[in-house]
């Protein structure tokens, strides 16, 4: 049996404190890949009282400093990026060059906020009394609760880890229960660049250990990515306790194909952002809006190209698209097959699983057809290698559609009419819009979030990614040397 892999508190691995373990599995193969402790609320709370303990001296360490811990960590994601997407595809399913993508994404990132080491900007503002000096200042705010999901097991935590520790906080990291051993390693590389014991905590296990983590008084700000029912439930419970939420749940996303879009190009990126990580990404394309004058040379061409679609184990170079994480997932998928047929819709292809394939969760590329505004499919995230084609007549009724859901994550517009590109920029009510591109993918730099049950208005990314993690201080400095006896209305008075 492989080694356990084991909590990190206070800078020591170390089992959970009831002994209690579970197993992370190879969902190609469903073998075991190791035994994982599972924590209880005796973890976490040592973990917090090890975050409280080393947030003490983490704040009061140079922004500057913890720049450079960020870019060690950089250093030594890029050595050992192999040897983790190899873990993350043994782990969680995705083929090995999406795990790569998926390190890459927390290099970046760990460059790009360690920059922020050097600027973590505030601003001046003129005040209003003579010889008096003003500016707000960003501040840490203590211990970060993070809840994390399976399906991008280092590039989200990447998200949060890397711009709440430069603001000076300390973190207590819940990882998706599929990708315990990824989680782990991705953590010994925060410990291997210097960071010091405490500043990073780890507790592994189920929805449970979450809910100790969101509850837990000692934790200011909880930051949650998962799906919109957990999401919705750890708000009310983190709220109604005065915690600072941020949320990023679920996703109906839709690429638009006008009559005019570049066919070719269409394929491709409607291909990849429908069957990409078999599905299972908040911004997978799960609704393909397409104009009518276009729609059968488009389904023709894409119902070729999912039938060519190499299904395996992802550390195979040569496979497209690996298996579902686990085995709930084949069954809310394969659950969704059978509401399309009740709901009257078409089967193009796929729609089961594999019959060559004996091991695994795997499951077929699939298409839906003769969808209509209102079904299920149409409406309900299904997480799956899954796509819904809704005919329209208009560009209008394509972003009528579009926006027709419960989710606003990421939408895309394919046409070469520059006028209506900047119409749908204007008009599609998504967090992120893509012009003639797929709706996955996302730079660092910029923000990355939805609207309405996509989240609650906060975003990931840029700089703005520092404002989940940080609280603002506004100072005043009179420089006087005197008291100011300036003549002041009742209304400032009242005011403050």
């Amino acid at each position: 049996m492989p080694d356990l892999v084991r909590n990190f508190i206070g800078g020591e691995w170390v089992e959970s404190r009831s002994g209690a373990t579970f197993n992370t599995y190879n969902p190609a193969t469903e073998e075991v890949i190791a035994p994982v402790a599972q924590s209880g609320s005796a973890d976490v709370n040592a973990a917090v009282d090890a975050a409280k303990e080393a947030y003490k001296n983490w704040r009061l360490t140079p922004a500057p400093r913890r720049g450079e811990i960020l870019f060690r960590v950089a250093q030594l994601l890029a050595e050992r990026k192999e040897q983790l997407a190899s873990l993350m595809t043994q782990e969680m399913g995705k083929i090995i060059s999406e795990t790569r993508g998926d390190v890459q994404e927390a290099i970046d990132m760990a460059y790009y906020m360690g920059g922020e080491g050097r600027r973590l900007m505030g601003y001046t503002a003129p005040v209003e009394m003579p010889n008096k000096f003003g500016m707000a200042l960003r501040d840490s705010v203590g211990v970060i609760g993070l809840i994390t999901p399976w399906n991008f097991p280092i590039a989200v935590p990447s998200w949060k880890i890397l711009p709440a520790l430069i603001a000076g906080n300390a973190i207590v990291f819940k990882p998706g229960e599929d990708t315990p051993a990824t989680a782990a390693e991705f953590v010994r590389v925060f410990q291997d660049a210097g960071l010091p014991p405490g500043v990073l905590n780890l507790v592994l296990g189920a929805g449970e250990v979450g809910d100790f983590l969101v509850t837990h008084q000692g934790v200011r700000v909880i930051s949650f990515t998962g799906s919109t029912q957990t999401g919705l439930k750890v708000y009310a419970k983190a709220a109604s306790i005065g915690k600072k939420v941020s949320l990023e749940m679920g996703g109906k996303n839709a690429i638009i194909v006008l009559d005019d879009a570049n066919l070719d190009l269409a394929v491709d990126a409607i291909t990849w952002s429908a069957f990409g990580t078999t599905g299972q990404r908040c911004t997978a394309t799960s609704r393909l809006i397409v104009q009518s004058g276009i729609k059968p040379q488009l389904v023709e061409a894409l119902v070729e190209k999912a039938r060519g679609l190499k299904l395996g184990n992802g550390l195979d170079e040569s496979v497209n698209m690996g298996p579902l994480v686990n085995q709930k997932a084949l069954e809310k998928v394969s659950g969704y097959i059978k509401i399309a047929k009740h709901e009257g819709v078409k089967v193009l292809i796929g729609g089961e699983r594999p019959s060559d394939m004996d091991k695994g969760f795997f499951f077929q590329p699939t298409l839906f057809d003769g969808v209509e505004r209102g079904m299920r499919v149409e409406q309900e995230e299904i997480f799956g290698p899954v796509l819904s084609i809704v005919e329209v007549g208009s560009m209008e009724e394509a972003i009528e559609v579009n926006n027709g859901v419960a989710y606003g994550l990421s939408s895309s517009i394919f046409t070469e009419n520059v006028n209506a590109a900047f119409r749908a920029i204007r008009d599609l009510t998504t967090g992120i819009v893509y012009i003639n591109h797929g709706t996955t993918g996302a730079e660092i730099q910029f923000p990355f979030g939805g609207t309405r049950g996509t989240g609650n208005g906060m975003r990931e990314a840029g700089q703005v990614g520092l404002d989940s993690f940080t609280e603002w201080k506004s100072v005043y400095v009179d420089y006087s040397g005197r008291l100011q006896r300036a003549q002041i209305d009742t209304e400032r008075i009242l005011n403050g």
